[in-house]
């Protein structure tokens, strides 16, 4: 398995914005498909944002789009997550995903079970 770490979370303004980064193990992290997902008290854990491995493509939840990007930089095997216009929806925990699968499978980009590792997860709190 490979280890992610997150960090950039906390408490910001509605309006504001974050940073999230994810740091990951690994010697070929530019193989890996990255996803973002999110997970607030009471509901289920939710898709945000992924990036696959070799075109860059990215993927993006309706509710965040246009407000939140998803790059990554594999020379510092790390993906972010930026997010601006911040609401107070946003509020959850988010976590990194790491799909190591070989050859990648973009149908799945959006799915959690078409990750296989993942991180602890960072809490972004909005206040209204």
């Amino acid at each position: 398995q490979v280890q992610l770490v997150e960090s950039g979370g906390g408490l910001v303004q509605a309006g504001g914005s974050l940073r999230l980064s994810c740091a990951a193990s690994g010697r070929i992290f530019s193989s890996y498909a990255m996803g973002w997902f999110r997970q607030a008290p009471g509901k289920e854990r939710e898709f945000v944002a992924a990036i696959s491995p070799s075109t860059y493509t990215t993927f993006y939840s309706d509710s965040v789009k246009g407000r939140f990007t998803i790059s990554r930089d594999n020379a510092k095997n790390t993906v972010y997550l930026q997010m601006n216009s911040l609401k107070f929806e946003d509020t959850a925990v988010y976590y990194c995903a790491a799909d190591r699968s070989i050859p990648y499978r973009a149908n799945r980009a959006t799915m959690a079970s078409g990750y296989d590792s993942w991180g602890q997860g960072t809490q972004v709190t909005v206040s209204s």
